[in-house]
């Protein structure tokens, strides 16, 4: 088994875009399943000790993922997901943003526009993410909120579910 998948996190201030290239010792359809499957998702999506609450979920272009980020205190950040186009087991686009438990957005946050793009070798799947902001200070504003921690602690629960599955 591989320990030393990659991770690379890039970002990019005259493009006010993240890029994370990231590979997982799992099978395509795997991975696949538990970035577009609300009860895998809900395992990894949080940066440990917080947790993952889908309220809702359908995952079809023009369907919409609205779930909570929830912290050990019991607190709760919403935010959704807008799907745009997916491509099984290849691509999946999204337009995301903070809102309330209805579903209605947070126009003091920024919205990112997420292409996630999937593809296996040599025993591996690896997930390409370009996350694109509107204007740099929304980039700079999620960067300050520690989205590049949460999310690699996320990648890393993602890495645990995989490793558990092959035991």
């Amino acid at each position: 088994m591989k320990n030393n998948l990659l991770m690379d996190f890039t970002v990019n201030k005259e493009t006010s875009t993240v890029h994370v290239k990231r590979e997982f010792n799992a099978s395509l359809p795997d991975v696949w399943s538990a970035w577009t499957e609300p009860q895998i998702l809900d395992l990894w999506w949080a940066p440990a000790p917080w947790k993952s609450k889908t309220k809702s979920m359908e995952f079809k272009e023009g369907g919409r993922r609205l779930y909570a980020m929830v912290g050990p205190e019991g607190e709760e950040h919403w935010a959704l997901a807008d799907y745009s186009s997916i491509n099984a087991k290849t691509n999946v686009k999204w337009l995301d943003a903070f809102c309330d438990s209805e579903g209605k957005l947070n126009d003091e946050l920024p919205r990112s526009d997420w292409d996630v793009t999937f593809s296996e070798k040599d025993g591996s799947t690896f997930v390409d993410v370009v996350i694109k902001h509107e204007k740099l200070s929304d980039l700079e504003a999620i960067l300050q909120m520690g989205f590049k921690e949460g999310f690699t602690i996320a990648m890393e629960g993602l890495d645990a579910i995989f490793a558990n599955n092959k035991k």
